[in-house]
């Protein structure tokens, strides 16, 4: 399947493939309330929460043109920054890769920043998918500091166009999907920022077996990383991030131990699988997930409404689009945060980076 990208203005629409990215292209605006994605002036443009600029009626609208995201949500309910996982025209050509001559990549969306809690996600429940702050038993929910870390240790994320089917058993893990878009670890150096789009190449992927669920977590780095350069697969990672690994593993065995839940297994005892091993899983969840936006699977409660993909029976106009944006709540200050977030939690003995912690001083 190929799907139409989002049309430059007074252009043509242009097909492409729907698992290798193109360039999402933000333009600066222009005097007077300039669109900051495209250009375009007037009063429609709306300011972004973070760093200026603003987005026109239209690219909002586009904004839930992607299967999962739209846009991102504060603590306080309302819209951070406008996101889209739609595209412009312009591909972004493959790169070299030691292995094997070519490297493919990807849109990722950005829920986590390094080093925050907040447990941001894609609400795959609600109209345009917005990206939103976790909630459970009335309260927001943050992911706790597993010693010795702070928080996320990656920038943590999804691919668009993804689907972990509930309803499918991997031959491989013995599980069904977590009924999410495949998430995605990066591990570059920079610190992206809450709905940001980046680009980046596929290095490996592990299985968590998150409460008898498989959970793909696909480890990657931006191709704007100044690392980007020399890792391209996942020993290049053992190599240049001695540790890092090891830190991941560990991360996502512990980090529900503090919520009272047992420990975290995972698949293939816990090893990490390669580059090439890593795309055949995206591109079975891509598969999924036309499946769900063509009624060929049990979607439960997921809302599929999109602009971009035209043959779905959930495709709806930009204008109906642009109404549902429109419609979400101003941007407001949210609650403080609890001083329980910055609490370094430790049970036990843990192995981190090949090392043994047994913290004394530091309890939960």
């Amino acid at each position: 399947m190929l799907r139409l990208s989002a049309p430059p203005p007074g252009g043509r629409r242009t097909r492409r493939e729907p698992w290798q990215a193109q360039a999402c292209v933000r333009r600066s605006g222009g005097p007077g309330g300039g669109c900051c994605r495209c250009s375009r002036l007037g009063a429609a443009a709306t300011p972004e929460r973070e760093g200026g600029g603003g987005w026109c009626g239209r690219c909002r609208a586009a904004a839930g043109s992607a299967p999962w995201p739209s846009s991102a949500r504060s603590r306080g309910g309302g819209p951070t920054r406008p996101s889209t996982a739609s595209t412009l025209d312009k591909e972004v050509p493959a790169k070299r890769s030691k292995t094997n001559g070519s490297e493919v990549v990807f849109n990722m969306v950005v829920e986590v920043p390094r080093w925050s809690n907040a447990k941001m996600e894609i609400a795959t429940k609600e109209p345009l998918n917005p990206i939103k702050q976790d909630i459970k038993r009335g309260k927001l929910r943050y992911v706790a500091n597993i010693f010795p870390h702070k928080g996320y240790i990656w920038n943590y994320g999804a691919l668009p166009q993804t689907w972990e089917d509930p309803h499918h058993k991997d031959k491989d893990t013995g599980c069904c999907g977590d009924n999410d878009p495949i998430d995605v670890c990066e591990i570059g150096t920079k610190v992206h920022s809450l709905g940001e789009i980046i680009q980046v190449k596929v290095l490996g992927v592990m299985a968590l077996i998150d409460e008898g669920e498989t959970d793909w977590k696909i480890i990657a780095i931006s191709v704007d990383d100044p690392e980007a350069q020399k890792i391209h697969d996942i020993d290049d990672v053992k190599k240049h991030k001695p540790g890092y690994l090891e830190a991941t593993a560990e991360w996502f065995r512990f980090y529900k131990v503090p919520d009272d839940k047992p420990e975290n297994q995972f698949a293939f005892n816990g090893e990490f699988k390669d580059k090439d091993f890593a795309v055949e899983i995206i591109k079975s969840t891509h598969e999924y997930w036309k499946a769900l936006l063509h009624k060929k699977a049990d979607r439960g409660a997921i809302k599929c409404m999109n602009v971009l993909v035209h043959d779905s029976p959930f495709c709806c106009s930009e204008e109906d689009a642009r109404l549902i944006v429109q419609s979400t709540p101003p941007p407001a200050r949210g609650d403080s945060v609890s001083a329980e977030v910055d609490v370094c939690n430790t049970s036990g003995l843990y192995t981190v980076a090949g090392f043994n912690f047994q913290p004394s001083c530091i309890t939960k």
